[in-house]
């Protein structure tokens, strides 16, 4: 499913609109710069990493943002126990700088959120700021109980619940529970021979 967006915050001639789709194999690499020119490459040893290593984003729910034919924004969820409930947490959501006026991080976080509820999970958890979060819907009001396997601010761990009370006895650690990643097929040792044969 593609779902096209005009852009809403500046009126200037070239802000086309821009399409956010189903994440595909072939984003992998502009998603990957995406994500480092936007967290740098330390962003693997962030406390929320270690909630997405080897793991595979929740089915249906991994998002790319396209405009004018290139990648320029993602966003993935990813199955989560928060204290023995099950949950999403989001993350990383990116947009390209050249881009972070034509509201497409927004657009993402409400297509990302709608998906979810679509699909019927109860709850979305993430590591931000409040302030820009709140719009949104998330808080930490929920998140009090929770935390998370790493250094972290509890003000910054928040949560929307797409179902009322989805959240309430949440306590305890937050701990990955989803698919294991399928790690790239291995050329066949025959074709391996073949190589070394070369």
């Amino acid at each position: 499913m593609t779902a096209v967006w005009k852009s809403i915050a500046t009126p200037l001639a070239d802000a086309a609109p821009f399409a956010i789709r189903a994440e595909r194999a072939s984003d992998v690499v502009a998603r990957e710069a995406l994500l480092d020119a936007s967290f740098g490459e330390g962003r693997h040893a962030r406390t929320c990493q270690r909630l997405r290593d080897g793991r595979a984003p929740a089915e249906g729910l991994a998002f790319s943002a396209v405009h004018k034919g290139k990648l320029v924004g993602t966003v993935r969820l990813w199955h989560v126990s928060a204290g023995g409930i099950p949950a999403l947490v989001l993350g990383p959501l990116a947009v390209d700088a050249s881009c972070r006026k034509l509201g497409i991080g927004a657009a993402l976080m409400q297509h990302a959120l709608a998906s979810a509820k679509a699909r019927g999970h109860g709850a979305v958890i993430l590591r931000g700021d409040a302030a820009y979060y709140a719009r949104f819907g998330f808080s930490a009001e929920q998140t009090g109980g929770l935390a998370l396997p790493g250094p972290f601010e509890p003000e910054r761990l928040l949560a929307v619940e797409l179902r009322d009370g989805a959240l309430d006895s949440a306590a305890g650690m937050i701990v990955a529970t989803g698919a294991k990643a399928r790690r790239p097929r291995r050329a066949s040792k025959a074709a391996s021979r073949l190589h070394k044969a070369a």
